[in-house]
């Protein structure tokens, strides 16, 4: 890897960066010197945090490095790094690898995404409020102009991510996103992927360990020229989930260092808050699901729904920062075990004894649910320490 400089009366030269933006490009000398003035104007006049522009040249075969070369020359706060091999998420951690800036983030070179959505991206991160942050075309807010073909491919990937893996984020490829430095440093070793499910990997793998995502509305328009071939980027992309989930099964993914898990008292609060949601939950399924299927039936299924929901509640909010590992879900399900086993003996004294109705089981099971609730916090607060 080589690294072409800013010209050293720069702003960038002294003192610190807040933020560091990386453009990978891969022969892209057609668009790239307008894209990066474009991007350095809009820095200069309205970005109010120092700042740093990136090219990550990765092994282009045209004239993008000369052209690359001659910005950084004529451009105060702007440099390149040539990387000697392809890849979209290698020219990434080689950069964010290196950098010097609090916040580093990245865009791509057709700038299809507003400059506007910029200063939501990072603000959040520069505050400290989160980890991660991704511009989003699929949520509430965002203005998207692209084909119908694109359209459903984006949003059939993201539905298969949110299927296997559970992810919670919108969208995984939109190419804007910025990333706490001290927060990639951790997660970047993990990342195998040096490739276009870079982006996809890093997500949820900051999701696994706790980590705060937050999401930008952007608009944002298709580049007609864009050479991504989708069917090899599909193919990849569903080997690298299958990898995922994989890796996840056998408790890797997490992270060195952890963030500390709050304190006990802290912990029993929201224990207690998921669990009192839950068992209005239960209590609303098992009304419901009492006359066709009984009242056995009706607990089963009305307690495994809720306590589905319980763990994984307990897990985004209770042990947030500590709850990363295959162990938590193994203890989480001897922990949804025990009210099982608890309410089945109860409702089976109530029916032997001939007080079953629908008020009297509910009552009795709301008790026993709540009993067992104690040591459902032990298991699970185990599994973190």
């Amino acid at each position: 890897m080589s690294l072409t400089a800013a010209s050293p009366t720069a702003a960038s030269s002294t003192g610190p960066i807040d933020v560091e933006i990386v453009i990978p490009v891969y022969n892209e000398e057609v668009a790239l010197a307008g894209s990066v003035r474009r991007l350095h104007a809009y820095m200069t006049e309205r970005f109010p945090w120092s700042w740093m522009i990136t090219i990550a040249d990765n092994a282009s075969t045209d004239g993008t490095a000369a052209v690359a070369r001659d910005l950084a020359a004529r451009l105060d706060r702007v440099q390149v790094v040539h990387l000697d091999q392809k890849g979209r998420g290698r020219a990434l951690r080689a950069a964010w690898s290196a950098s010097p800036a609090a916040v580093v983030a990245y865009m791509d070179v057709d700038l299809s995404t507003d400059l506007d959505g910029l200063l939501p991206l990072v603000a959040p991160l520069i505050s400290g409020h989160s980890d991660v942050a991704i511009g989003t075309r699929l949520a509430a807010g965002a203005r998207v102009v692209r084909g119908p073909k694109r359209e459903v491919i984006s949003r059939l990937y993201n539905l298969i991510l949110r299927t296997a893996l559970q992810s919670r984020f919108s969208d995984a490829q939109c190419g804007f996103k910025a990333v706490r430095t001290d927060v990639s440093r951790q997660l970047l070793p993990l990342i195998e992927d040096n490739s276009w499910f870079f982006d996809t990997e890093l997500l949820v793998l900051a999701e696994h360990n706790g980590m705060r995502i937050h999401e930008v509305p952007v608009d944002w328009v298709d580049d007609p020229d864009s050479r991504v071939d989708i069917v090899t980027t599909a193919r990849d992309d569903l080997k690298g989930v299958w990898r995922l989930l994989l890796a996840m099964a056998n408790g890797r993914g997490s992270v060195a260092t952890r963030p500390r898990p709050p304190g006990r008292a802290v912990q029993m609060l929201s224990f207690a808050t998921v669990g009192a949601i839950t068992t209005v939950t239960f209590a609303l399924l098992f009304a419901l699901m009492y006359g066709p299927l009984g009242a056995l039936a009706a607990d089963v299924v009305a307690l495994t729904l809720s306590a589905l929901a319980n763990l994984a509640a307990n897990r985004r909010y209770t042990f947030a920062g500590s709850a990363g590992s295959g162990r938590y879900y193994r203890r989480g399900l001897v922990a949804a075990l025990l009210p099982l086993a608890v309410t089945l003996a109860a409702l089976g004294l109530v029916m032997a004894a001939g007080w079953s109705s629908v008020g009297h089981d509910l009552m009795v099971l709301t008790v026993a649910n709540l009993t067992a609730t104690v040591v459902r916090f032990r298991i699970l607060r185990g599994s973190t320490s």
